[in-house]
């Protein structure tokens, strides 16, 4: 399956982009506005495969093109520009094709973290109302600490939480995120329940902050 990640050259999209590469089959590209800049990433991320004796590459490109290519597009964009991100590729996406959305929506102060909950209900309601007809929208990839993610040599050992309306993509976006070691994924049901899972990022950078040893923290049902 081909999957492309838009905003792949940034902390979460570069995690995503060096697990799937390394762990799974997949055909993996990062997209960004500006082409050279996601085919630069991308060049570092192949090399880094390389170092490790992994025979995958990662290729790059505009938001646009690497997004008519794949069945699965990923959305590792700042929370208030996932609506823009969707417009700017809608013409690229085919029915059947599905959109993943692994943001949230923060705010910060002297307390710490907060979920900042965005008018339309959570960043990934803002996704499906943004989708073409015929694209499935998933929420998945929440809170996966970014860093932890990246670093190849690290055990994930974590869940992440998968949402949506559509049984079926839910179904192949789990099976995707459970094809990288370590990560399990777990059904939580539509979209509606989208808040409740993006606000769970904050309270673990909260944790993560206040306490030693907890910075690349991640959660595990049990």
């Amino acid at each position: 399956m081909r999957i492309a990640i838009l905003g792949g050259t940034g902390d979460i999209g570069q995690g995503i982009a060096l697990r799937l590469a390394a762990d799974t089959a997949h055909t993996v590209t990062i997209g960004s506005r500006e082409a050279e800049k996601a085919e630069t990433k991308a060049e570092e991320y192949t090399t880094e495969l390389e170092s490790r004796d992994i025979d995958a590459a990662v290729t790059g490109g505009e938001n646009a093109a690497v997004a008519a290519t794949a069945q699965i597009v990923v959305l590792a964009v700042p929370p208030y520009h996932v609506g823009d991100a969707v417009e700017a590729v809608a013409e690229s996406l085919d029915p059947g094709d599905m959109l993943v959305s692994p943001a949230t929506g923060m705010k910060r102060d002297d307390d710490g973290f907060h979920y900042h909950k965005p008018g339309a209900g959570s960043v990934t309601r803002i996704v499906a109302d943004a989708a073409p007809e015929g694209v499935a929208v998933v929420g998945a990839f929440h809170n996966l600490a970014a860093a932890r993610l990246a670093n190849l040599d690290a055990d994930l050992g974590v869940d992440t939480l998968v949402i949506g309306d559509d049984d079926d993509a839910k179904r192949t976006v789990a099976d995707v995120a459970e094809g990288i070691e370590g990560l399990r994924a777990l059904d939580a049901g539509g979209l509606a329940n989208a808040p409740e899972i993006e606000g769970l990022t904050p309270l673990l950078i909260n944790v993560a902050q206040n306490n030693d040893g907890l910075h690349d923290l991640g959660v595990r049902f049990q």
